[in-house]
């Protein structure tokens, strides 16, 4: 089952996001107490049952729910809380963007009621999160192609196998009319100047997945794990998606890794899959998934999956991220049971989804995804 609303064009507004978007922690600090603990200052109050199709039954939310992690999902959160806050104008969501690392750490500490990570919890972060809160909803709410992104006057778009993506981004390949680019871009104009690759300072679920497409797409040249640290030195560092934007459009030569969503005005790069050149978009990373296979060894309400970076089916792009929303199956209020099956409910349907694609450029999961992860939200329940 799905929300069941009026479809209508979305456009966030400033001034409504302003009003339910957390800029900082002590924005949150009424409600960063334990995710399943009854707090009379923070836990929302509701009547009735807050499924998927609530809004038709009269239900009324209320109160403040408060979450953090991925910052590479923000257009799309911003524009899920203001059409969430149309809704239900007494519920309030507050989310902080600090980082993957930063959602899965609170959330496994019982910090946050939601969080939103880029890469699944590890079993130790499984261990410490059910301490808390009983079993793990984990499902992949938010799909989204990661653009490698550069700054080039006068050069929109470049085409660049893993191979030469992971020289450049390991410190091998310093120049952009070094004759691997060269031999991909016969027709592109490529200047002498030196590149300045640009990655992320924290921890992030972004570059986890990065450097798991770059360790699986191009092994022979990239010789670093699969980590969420940027794991090579060399390059610039900055803070967060966009940290890392800014980074690359203030330096001219800059080539960095973010959330398509946030790499407008920017050159992108089409990534070689096969014999082709894929460029990053919905449809190409959605197709990758279609692919990909659960992870073993998850609870019933958790969907991980491990995504084929070595793919060369036609029209894939294999560099992208899946977030994934982190919830409770348990809680001690009804208030938060209700509160935070509406919201994750209202991501997952097709309204839902339609506004992520059209707020941020994100996959929308097909029919059978959206029921098979409703199912594992529909798990959330009170505490008893």
């Amino acid at each position: 089952m799905t929300l069941s609303t009026t479809r209508r064009p979305r456009r966030v507004a400033a001034a409504m996001v302003a009003t339910v978007l957390c800029v900082g922690l002590s924005a949150c600090a009424d409600d960063s107490d334990d995710p399943i603990a009854d707090s009379s200052d923070s836990s929302p109050s509701t009547s009735g049952s807050a499924s998927p199709d609530s809004a038709d039954s009269g239900t009324k939310l209320s109160g403040t729910l408060s979450g953090v992690g991925a910052s590479s999902q923000g257009s799309a959160m911003e524009a899920w809380i203001a059409a969430f806050n149309e809704k239900y104008p007494d519920a309030t969501i507050n989310y902080e963007p600090t980082g993957s690392g930063a959602g899965r750490e609170q959330f496994a500490a019982g910090a946050v009621k939601f969080a939103g990570s880029d890469a699944a919890l590890s079993e130790e972060e499984t261990t410490k999160a059910k301490s808390v809160c009983g079993d793990i909803v984990q499902v992949p709410l938010y799909v989204s192609p990661i653009a490698i992104a550069f700054n080039l006057p006068g050069i929109t778009s470049l085409q660049l196998k893993a191979e030469t993506i992971a020289k450049i981004f390991d410190g091998k390949i310093t120049s952009w009319d070094d004759e691997a680019i060269k031999a991909d871009n016969p027709d592109a104009d490529l200047p002498g100047s030196d590149i300045t690759p640009v990655h992320r300072s924290d921890k992030s679920g972004t570059t986890e997945n990065f450097t798991d497409y770059l360790k699986g797409a191009a092994a022979d040249s990239w010789s670093y794990d699969v980590s969420g640290d940027w794991p090579a030195s060399g390059g610039e560092a900055a803070q967060g998606t966009s940290g890392v934007i800014a980074a690359i459009k203030s330096a001219e030569g800059g080539i960095g890794y973010a959330d398509a969503s946030q790499a407008s005005g920017l050159g992108l790069v089409k990534v070689g899959v096969g014999s082709a050149f894929v460029e990053p978009s919905a449809d190409a990373a959605a197709k990758i998934l279609a692919s990909s296979e659960r992870a073993a060894g998850q609870g019933d309400a958790s969907y991980a999956y491990e995504l084929d970076r070595k793919t060369e089916d036609s029209g894939t792009y294999p560099v992208v991220l899946v977030t994934y929303s982190l919830a409770c199956t348990q809680y001690a209020s009804q208030g938060d049971v209700d509160l935070v099956k509406a919201f994750l409910s209202f991501i997952v349907s097709e309204e839902g989804q339609q506004i992520a694609e059209e707020n941020a450029g994100s996959a929308p999961l097909s029919a059978e995804e959206r029921d098979l992860f409703q199912a594992a939200i529909d798990k959330i329940s009170l505490k008893s």
